[in-house]
């Protein structure tokens, strides 16, 4: 019941935003004359980031094809409901605010698929099934390769980084929230997951030295118009350049917050990555104004979850050498 009332809402909210997203918008100043992008926004979305293959090289919808993609996708997560709780069930799931109509999140490649990785990169796919074969450093956020130690957990089981934290942002089951915060010289991008916050430099500071390397790494901003632009640099190594595959190690990304009405904005970001990707990754979000707070993400409030998880396999070898004697 929950989820039809959810698509009843996503539907009708299609025409406000589009509505609302006018091109003669005109944001909001902050005292210092920049536009005001400060707030909660959510940047769920029932929006794939790949076009789907059945949806050929259509892309855009009509509302009777939006309201038929979310009665499937009703439909199937149902079915998963069916089959137990398992990770999460749809309770946890936020389904999208419904202002985009577009089949695919993905602007370019314009065919909405990923471009071809370089031959080599590392692939780690992870999730909430069993684990994945594979090697440390694990990149993966959720997921990891075995139990011997926390090392071989994601990131996100480390409590690191969040599976959908970023940056860039990509909408996830649940805590699709980010605050930006915003003065004069500086704009604050704090995520709900796992409570990280990026102070992003507006003056003419120099950037860090490239032997310096960040988990989010190195972000620098500027006003274009009246769009935000942060470009990001000196990521570590121990992070995934986009989705499962790669390092972070020589991307740069560029994200750009353009507020298109009093509830909307466009987070559109770019991930350029020779030495993971044949080409680049530009993907745009619409995010949805918040009327509510970002409360503490705790994470495992002291991490007992990898305690738990690593004394449980530990308590499963036991039980496996004791059956083998």
């Amino acid at each position: 019941m929950k989820l039809r009332v959810l698509v009843v809402a996503i539907t009708g909210l299609l025409s406000v935003g589009q509505a609302l997203a006018q091109d003669d918008y005109a944001p909001e100043r902050t005292e210092w004359g920049q536009p005001d992008l400060q707030g909660v926004w959510n940047f769920s979305s029932v929006i794939p980031l790949e076009r789907p293959a059945f949806f050929g090289n259509k892309t855009e919808l009509t509302p009777e094809e939006i309201a038929a993609f979310q009665a499937q996708t009703e439909l199937g997560l149902e079915a998963l409901n069916q089959q137990g709780v398992g990770g999460y069930n749809t309770f946890w799931t936020e389904m999208g605010n419904g202002d985009d109509n577009r089949t695919a999140r993905l602007m370019y490649p314009e065919n909405g698929k990923l471009p071809e990785t370089v031959e080599g990169v590392p692939v780690q796919v992870g999730g909430l099934g069993p684990d994945e074969p594979g090697v440390r450093p694990v990149r993966m956020v959720v997921g990891g390769i075995a139990k011997d130690g926390p090392e071989d957990r994601g990131l996100s089981e480390r409590c690191i980084l969040g599976f959908n934290s970023g940056p860039p942002f990509e909408p996830n089951l649940y805590n699709n929230n980010v605050q930006l915060i915003q003065s004069r010289n500086t704009a604050v991008i704090m995520t709900e997951m796992i409570h990280d916050a990026r102070i992003v430099p507006l003056d003419d500071r120099p950037p860090l030295n490239d032997e310096i390397r960040l988990w989010t790494g190195d972000s620098r901003g500027y006003w274009d118009g009246d769009t935000l632009v942060v470009e990001t640099r000196n990521f570590n190594s121990l992070t995934q350049s986009f989705s499962v595959y790669g390092s972070a190690e020589d991307k740069l990304l560029i994200e750009r917050f353009t507020r298109t009405g009093p509830y909307t904005m466009e987070y559109e970001y770019t991930v350029d990555d020779p030495s993971t990707f044949s080409d680049k990754i530009q993907v745009m979000t619409v995010m949805s104004k918040v009327d509510g707070q970002v409360y503490e993400y705790a994470c495992h409030e002291g991490n007992y979850g990898m305690v738990n998880i690593l004394r449980g396999e530990r308590m499963a070898e036991e039980r496996g050498t004791e059956e083998g004697r």
